[in-house]
């Protein structure tokens, strides 16, 4: 059998079967937080899945980083991995920690800031 060519962005695997670039193994228990370092002074990210479905993306903030205010025409679920965050969702704060999610509901303005180090899943739902 042959396997599916590569393509940018996109890769083959043992299976045969196409994964976007930075994706998890199928059947591979994978611990999210320690998927991604932290950076001095940046947000690193990693795009795990992006489909027409929605994306998933792990982030890490260092210290004072931040995403400014924007909205998105889906919902957002944030799963905090490790530290804490402070989310600005309709002009209101909460501060997730690690175990915690938090709905950034379509259309409403939300902003992402590091009080701490800290890193998240961000589950985008598209629909």
């Amino acid at each position: 059998m042959l396997a599916a060519p590569k393509t940018e962005g996109s890769r083959v695997s043992e299976s045969g079967s196409r994964r976007s670039k930075g994706a998890l193994e199928p059947a591979l228990p994978t611990r999210l937080s320690e998927l991604l370092d932290y950076a001095p002074g940046a947000v690193v990210s990693r795009t795990l899945s992006k489909s027409e479905a929605g994306t998933l993306t792990v982030f890490a903030f260092d210290q004072g980083e931040e995403l400014s205010e924007h909205t998105s025409p889906y919902d957002a679920h944030v799963l905090v991995l490790d530290g804490r965050a402070e989310l600005v969702i309709g002009g209101e704060s909460v501060f997730p920690q690690a175990g915690e999610a938090v709905l950034m509901p379509a259309d409403v303005p939300h902003a992402v800031k590091a009080v701490e180090r800290f890193k998240m899943l961000l589950i985008l739902i598209r629909g």
